[in-house]
């Protein structure tokens, strides 16, 4: 197994991609925390990471946007663990409109959740990680902060499109402690955010993925594990695509 020893916390670790991550790496020999909104889904996917792989998995409650309760939950996993290897900013949001019907603080809860929340995240990380001598954060953007927002309101694209360059930044500024930091960048996966398109929707956006259907939280999850391995060692600043080949960069 790839992450033998390992400790990870995946934040809205309580399901959909969220979970899928963290179910891959507890399968790759990881211990994990599970942090959510949703206290009950995190303890949920926990007992089943516990139930199925064997490894010990901590469910914690946690809205990434509140600094308080971040600095709760990390200090509760080193507490346990005693460290921590790999972070995956997973949790986001998304609203649906237009420009004129986008409303204020739906703008400020997309990027107080999207963007703030991987920044309170990545702070705390590097803390515990330079003093172990290194680490991987991995964070969940999308396709949408590279070209724009293609079926939500314009807040969404612009918050992950400044999570990529949080991520380059932060790549160079931590890698001289050996913390490796990447993004993944889906499109098109069969979460509850694409379960709200309409059939026509869902047809129109297959219709430009080359590989002609919708992909799954499994194949975002294994870019995740990939870049946590040891094999990822010499990759930071990446924004990796899974996307169907739907953007080719």
């Amino acid at each position: 197994m790839k992450l033998r020893g390992k400790v990870a916390l995946v934040t809205g670790a309580g399901r959909g991609i969220g979970r899928a991550i963290a179910e891959a790496l507890a399968q790759e020999g990881a211990d994990v925390a599970l942090a959510d909104v949703d206290l009950h889904a995190a303890q949920a996917a926990g007992q089943e990471i516990s139930e199925r792989w064997g490894r010990t998995a901590l469910a914690a409650q946690m809205d990434v946007a509140n600094l308080e309760e971040v600095r709760a939950v990390f200090q509760s996993v080193v507490e346990r663990f005693g460290r921590l290897d790999i972070l995956v900013n997973n949790a986001g949001i998304i609203r649906r409109g237009t420009l004129e019907d986008h409303r204020d603080e739906d703008w400020e809860k997309v990027m107080a959740v999207n963007l703030k929340g991987t920044y309170y995240c990545s702070r705390e990380a590097a803390q515990v990680m330079k003093k172990q001598g290194g680490g991987r954060i991995i964070n969940i953007s999308s396709v949408a902060g590279k070209v724009g927002d293609i079926t939500s309101a314009p807040s969404y694209g612009p918050s992950k499109g400044a999570v990529n360059t949080l991520t380059k930044s932060l790549a160079r500024e931590l890698a001289p402690y050996g913390i490796t930091v990447n993004a993944v960048a889906p499109h098109a996966i069969e979460t509850e955010m694409s379960a709200e398109w309409s059939e026509e929707r869902r047809k129109a956006v297959v219709a430009q993925i080359p590989l002609g259907r919708l992909g799954r939280p499994e194949e975002v999850a294994a870019a995740v594990v990939f870049l946590a391995s040891p094999e990822a060692g010499f990759v930071t600043g990446e924004i990796l695509d899974v996307n169907g080949g739907y953007l080719m960069d």
